[in-house]
C-alpha cells in the first residue's frame, strides 16, 4: 500500500556543493569565487521572495524614477538592485560592480575590495513585473585586470572570453539558477522547503535544431532585408512544417525557452536602434556565455558576441543567439545579404 509520501534525498547536490566541489579541481583556488557565487545566490534568493509577494507588500508599480537607460524605474528593480549590490559589496570579493540600474560603475570600499569585478542585471524583464510574467537576473563575473592599481573602468571593459562564470536567475513557476564556471552548464532549481538550490538539469545541452524562433515581430517593419528574410523563410519554408513563434519580452525568459526547447532569440538592430537594444556587458555577454558552453552559438550578426571590445559599460548590441544550426543560417543569409 501506497505511503503517499515522498522520498527526501538526504544527500543532494546543491548549489553550494557544486560550486565547493568544483573548486577542488581547481589548484590554488582560493575560495573566493566560491564566496562571491554565495553572495549572488543570497541576493537571488530574497529577490525570489520579494518577487512571490510583491502584490501584497505594494512592490508593484512605479518608482517615481527612471534608470541610466530610460526605462521607468519599477519598485521591485529598486529592492533587487541595492541586494544585488549590498551582498555583492559584504562579500568581500570584489571590487567593481556594473549594474543596469546604475550611470557609473560602482567602486567597492578599499577594505572590502577583492579580485572580481560582477556585472549585472538584478531584474531582467521589469516591464512584465505587474503582470505576472516571468522575470530574471543575470550576471557574469571577470577577474580585475589592472594589477596592484586601483581598480578603474577599463577592468569592467573586458571582452566576454574573459568571463571566469555566468548564469541568471529565473523567478517563473519556480525560481531556477543556470550557471556556468567555465565547463559545463547547469541546472539549479530552488527547494523552499530547505532554502537551497538543487541539482535537477546537470550538463545542459541545447540541440543543434529547434522549432521556435523568437523575436518582437511588432518591429518588423524596421529590419534590414537579412532579418526580414530569414523570418519568412521560417513562417513560410519551401519544405516542411513553419516554425512556431514564441516571444515573452523578458529576456531570461526567451533565452531560457530557447536552451530547453532549442531554435533561436533574436534581438536584431533596427533603423529605430541601430546599434541593437541589449546591453553587452550584463545582457548579452553573460547569455552568449551560457549559450556557447551548452553547444549553442551566439553572434552580433557579424562576430560571435563575446569576441566584441567594450567601450562603454551600457553599450548596446544586436544578439542572435541559440541553437547552432539555426543561428548559423541566419548567419548565412547575412553574409549573402552584403
Amino acid at each position: 500500500m501506497a505511503s503517499g509520501r515522498h522520498e527526501f534525498d538526504s544527500n543532494c547536490m546543491t548549489l553550494t556543493r557544486f560550486v565547493l566541489s568544483e573548486q577542488r579541481k581547481v589548484p590554488g583556488a582560493t575560495g573566493d569565487l566560491s564566496q562571491l557565487l554565495n553572495s549572488i545566490l543570497t541576493a537571488v534568493k530574497a529577490i525570489s521572495s520579494a518577487v512571490r509577494k510583491a502584490g501584497i507588500a505594494k512592490l508593484y508599480g512605479i518608482a517615481g524614477e527612471t534608470n541610466v537607460q530610460g526605462e521607468e524605474v519599477k519598485k521591485l528593480d529598486v529592492l533587487a538592485n541595492d541586494l544585488f549590490i549590498n551582498m555583492l559589496k559584504s562579500s568581500f570579493t570584489t571590487c567593481l560592480l556594473v549594474s543596469e540600474e546604475n550611470e557609473k560603475v560602482i567602486e567597492v570600499e578599499t577594505e572590502k575590495q577583492g579580485k572580481y569585478i560582477v556585472c549585472f542585471d538584478p531584474l531582467d524583464g521589469s516591464s512584465n513585473i505587474d503582470c505576472l510574467v516571468s522575470i530574471g537576473s543575470i550576471f557574469c563575473i571577470y577577474r580585475k585586470v589592472s594589477g596592484d592599481s586601483l581598480p578603474s573602468v577599463n577592468d569592467a571593459l573586458q571582452s566576454g572570453r574573459n568571463i571566469v562564470a555566468a548564469g541568471y536567475a529565473l523567478y517563473g513557476s519556480a525560481t531556477m539558477v543556470v550557471l556556468s564556471i567555465g565547463g559545463s552548464v547547469n541546472g539549479f532549481m530552488l527547494d523552499p522547503a530547505i532554502g537551497e538550490f538543487v541539482l535537477t538539469e546537470p550538463n545542459v545541452r541545447i540541440k543543434p535544431r529547434g522549432k521556435i524562433y523568437s523575436i518582437n515581430e511588432g518591429y518588423s517593419q524596421y529590419w534590414d532585408v537579412a532579418t526580414t528574410e530569414y523570418i519568412k523563410q521560417k513562417k513560410f519554408p519551401a519544405n516542411g512544417k513553419p516554425y512556431g513563434a514564441r516571444y515573452v519580452g523578458s529576456m531570461v525568459a526567451d533565452v531560457h525557452r530557447t536552451i530547453v526547447y532549442g531554435g533561436i532569440f533574436m534581438y536584431p538592430a533596427t533603423t529605430e536602434s541601430p546599434k541593437g537594444k541589449l546591453r553587452l556587458l550584463y545582457e548579452c555577454n553573460p547569455m552568449a556565455y551560457i549559450v556557447e558552453k551548452a553547444g549553442g552559438l551566439a553572434s552580433n550578426g557579424h562576430v560571435p558576441i563575446l569576441d566584441v571590445q567594450p567601450e562603454g559599460i551600457h553599450q548596446r548590441s544586436p544578439i542572435f543567439l541559440g541553437s547552432s544550426e539555426d543561428v548559423q543560417d541566419l548567419l548565412d543569409i547575412i553574409k549573402n545579404a552584403k
